[in-house]
Order: C-alpha cells, then structure tokens, then sequence
C-alpha cells in the first residue's frame, strides 16, 4: 500500500515537472505566434501520441463520445483556459502566472456549489476568502500595474480550468478516459486553429523540434498524472501539484533569467496554503465514508 502510494507520488512529480517544461516550450511558441495559433498547435502536436497510445493498448473502440454537447461544451471551455494561461505566460513569467492559476481548486470547490449542488463548510468558505486574497495580493491593487492584461488573463484561465474540471466530474459518469481525452485533443485542435486562421503565422522550421517536444510532453504527462492519481488517492497526491510554483521559479531563472517578487511569492504561499487546507478538510470529510463500507 505504502508503495503504491509512493509511486503515485513520485509519478506526479513527475507530471508536474514534465507539464511544466510543456508551459516552456508554449511560452517560447508565443513570443511568434499569436495564442489561438499555440493552442492549436497544443492540440495538433498531442494528437499523434494521444492516438498512438490508445492504439497499442487496443481501446480504439472506447472512443465514440456519448455526450456530444457536454464535451463541445467542455472544448469551447478549455480553448478559452488554454488561450488565457498562453496569453498570460507571454506577459507574465512562468512563476507569475502559476501563482496566480493556483486559485483553480479554490474556485471548483466555490463553483461546486451553484453548480453541482455540493456542500461547502464554513471553514472551507473561510479558506477560499483567503485563497484569492492571495491572488489579488499578486494583482496589486492600488499600484500602477494594477491588473494588467495578463494577470486578468490568468485569472480567467482559473476560472475557464475550474468550470472544465467540473464539466469532466459529469462527463465521467459516463463516458470512457479514451473519449474524453481523444475528443478534448481533438477539439482543442480543430476549434483553436479556426479560430487562429486569420492570423495564422506560417510555422518556422526552427520551432520544428518544440512541436515533438510539447506533443511528447503533454502525452507524457498525462499518462503519468493518470498514473499518479491510479495508484493513491487524491488527498494524497494533489498536494504535489503545488510544485508547478518551483519549476515556475527554476526556468525563470534557467532560461529568462528572471526570479519572482516578494508580493508573487507572498501571494503564491497565501493561496497555496488555502488549497492545502481543502485538500485535507475534503480528505477528512471523506474518511467516515469509508469506515462504513
């Protein structure tokens, strides 16, 4: 059991590291190319591997979507949170943005209510208040870069990932992993580059080998973020997504040569804090269930 655990943790570490080398190469594509163009990229360079990986495990056959409109619905969502986090980290450094984008499980826990119906103690409440004052902490209010576009951006993002992340709770009461991952590539693929059309950039030979690397890269990651959350529970590896903040820092630094402020790490901890605090109050809340079965 303890080694199950320890794999499921070391597995999205691993995810997160890999994820982040992925938001690299994206902030590299959109210094010259325009964001809908990247997101499509996202999606173009994914779909072999995705593919791929489906084939030689032999569930082509899981792939027909049952609910056709929830999953436009969810594309159309995911085009506007990839789009947003792509436009944010070209004004923004990786750190500064991750921050910021660190309030999306504060934000599905809130939504959660309204849209799911759930339950959210006070306590939780509490620490979702807290949670974005640490996001306007970063925003500044009262300075002169008082939100800028990319921080808006980011923001938004969260906001487009946590009603996505939503829309898959529904979506996986009946539909197969194979679908929701094939069609969401898909989708991000086809919608985005529609969408980027009118200022479609011709792709440079040059930035040939950072396609294959944001293909592998976000395939790669997402077998071992299914991998992580397959072998413990949730409560137990979520807490290690907050690492994305660390090797935000490290390729600031490694490749822009830049390092974050005060204020983005004050904010950053503040927020992390709160989603470390929900992950273990929905942990505990869970636990009586168990005992009973």
């Amino acid at each position: 059991m303890q080694s199950s655990r320890n794999t499921g943790i070391a597995a999205m570490l691993c995810a997160v590291g890999v994820f982040s080398l992925m938001d690299a190469q994206l902030k590299l594509l959109v210094e010259h190319y325009p964001p809908f163009q990247v997101t499509s990229i996202r999606g173009i360079a994914s779909l072999p591997f995705v593919f791929a990986h489906i084939a030689l495990r032999g569930r082509l056959n899981k792939l027909r979507p049952i609910s056709w409109r929830w999953h436009l619905f969810r594309a159309v969502i995911t085009i506007a949170m990839l789009v947003g986090f792509i436009y944010a980290v070209k004004q923004l450094s990786l750190a500064d943005t991750y921050a910021i984008y660190m309030c999306a499980p504060l934000l599905i826990t809130a939504l959660s209510v309204p849209l799911l119906g759930e339950r959210v103690s006070g306590g939780q409440w509490v620490a979702i208040v807290v949670g974005l004052a640490g996001v306007l902490m970063m925003l500044r209010p009262g300075a002169r870069d008082w939100a800028t576009v990319g921080g808006l951006a980011a923001v938004g993002s969260a906001v487009c990932y946590a009603l996505s992340a939503l829309t898959l709770r529904k979506l996986a009461r009946t539909e197969t992993t194979e679908s929701l991952v094939f069609s969401f590539t898909l989708m991000m693929a086809i919608g985005a580059g529609l969408l980027a059309l009118p200022v479609w950039q011709p792709i440079r030979a040059s930035d040939l080998p950072w396609l294959v690397g944001i293909g592998l890269c976000g395939a790669t990651a997402q077998f071992l973020i299914t991998e992580a959350f397959r072998r413990a529970p949730a409560s137990v590896v979520a807490p290690f997504e907050y690492t994305a903040l660390l090797w935000g820092v490290a390729l600031d630094f490694v490749v822009w040569r830049v390092l974050p402020s005060a204020v983005t790490v004050g904010g950053g901890l503040i927020v992390i804090g709160a989603g470390l605090y929900l992950i273990r109050r929905e942990a505990d809340q869970s636990q009586p269930d168990l005992r009973k079965r």
